[in-house]
């Protein structure tokens, strides 16, 4: 099983949140918000990685496309 490293505000924040039912709406917004960035970060190593030890040369740029769709970069910036 891997593991994920997160901020320390946000462990604390998911705490009391959870734990305790202390959050306002602003406080679960900073939540949801900090939780999706880690999100993208993780998919997008995993897709780095995937384009980097792919098999195939079919597999490598179909990961690399899928990266530059999750990055945001517009076609006319692709190589």
């Amino acid at each position: 099983m891997k593991t994920v490293q997160i901020p320390e505000t946000l462990f604390i924040q998911l705490l009391n949140c959870h734990l305790f039912n202390e959050t306002d709406e602003e406080q679960e917004q900073e939540i949801q918000t900090a939780l999706e960035t880690k999100l993208n970060a993780l998919v997008g190593r995993r897709l780095y990685s995937a384009y980097k030890t792919a098999d195939t040369s079919e597999e490598r740029e179909k990961a690399r496309q899928e990266y530059l769709d999750l990055k945001g970069y517009r076609e006319s910036y692709r190589w």
